[in-house]
């Protein structure tokens, strides 16, 4: 099974990193030192494998790193190694987006094509799926369902992250599904919209040329301060994830950029309905 690192294995992965540096050992140094191959101090250090407890106390022993930070980033390594619900449909799911999406506390997304996952109907999803995915048999698209409702579940806990979704006028106009699909979707939407943590804005067509233009993408933010916002750019032939501060920023300004040109949350939200009594 592929390993998709959390937010916290991502943190660990980096102090691991910080830490060898600090001692001015190469990988190849540690791997001597602990019998180990340079792949394995490597993939531990970005995050390619599941860190075991046991391994991460042979490498602190050896950075001389004391207690209580020792014990602090071996408790971390125990969470980091812990299980998610998403592994049960690792048959689903690629990548890491939906590990970090469920640590997130706060999700910004644009999109000039589709309604964002979470925010989806079943027969819009189904839709999707089936269209998108080209899947061999119903029972291929059925598993997919029950995993995008599995993932939506985040949206009802009382930790629920805030999200602030932008989405092009197109999407509120290309029939996905059918009629009856699409105004139950823009429905459901704008029902979704009335709750307190969730923003959704419509870019209109009379916005012209826009900073949306090359794409869709999405950047995570977590509540600790220690774990930096990831935008993630989703595309065919993979996905990308991005984490230097240049390129969240960049991400930052086009996001913001887009929020500018966009309709006010009551504009849209009238758009919505007036759409959806189109269908």
């Amino acid at each position: 099974m592929t390993y998709r690192p959390t937010v916290r294995g991502r943190r660990l992965a980096r102090e691991l990193r910080r830490l060898r540096e600090r001692e001015r050992l190469t990988l190849q140094d540690v791997a001597d030192r602990l019998g180990w191959s340079r792949a394995t101090v490597s993939r531990l250090e970005t995050g390619q494998t599941r860190p075991r407890h046991t391994d991460v106390a042979v490498m602190l022993d050896l950075y001389g790193v004391p207690s209580p930070e020792r014990d602090a980033l071996i408790a971390l390594a125990k969470q980091a190694g812990q299980r998610g619900w998403w592994t049960a449909y690792a048959d689903v799911f690629t990548g890491s987006y939906v590990a970090l999406e469920d640590e997130a506390s706060l999700i910004r997304s644009w999109d000039a094509q589709l309604i964002h996952g979470l925010l989806q109907t079943e027969q819009y999803a189904r839709a999707v799926i089936t269209a998108g995915r080209m899947l061999p048999t119903k029972a291929d698209v059925e598993r997919r369902i029950a995993a995008r409702k599995a993932r939506q579940a985040l949206l009802d806990r009382p930790n629920a992250p805030e999200l602030q979704m932008v989405f092009d006028e197109a999407v509120l106009r290309r029939p996905i599904g059918g009629r009856a699909v699409m105004r139950d979707q823009l429905r459901h939407l704008a029902r979704l919209a009335e709750r307190p943590k969730i923003t959704v804005l419509i870019l209109p067509f009379t916005a012209g040329e826009h900073a949306g233009l090359d794409g869709r993408f999405t950047i995570l933010s977590f509540p600790d301060p220690a774990d930096p916002d990831i935008a993630y750019v989703e595309g065919t032939m993979g996905d990308v994830y991005l984490e230097s501060a240049g390129e969240i920023g960049q991400h930052e300004s086009r996001f913001k950029r887009i929020i500018d040109a966009a309709l006010s949350p009551e504009e849209s939200a009238h758009l919505l309905v007036e759409a959806a009594k189109e269908y």
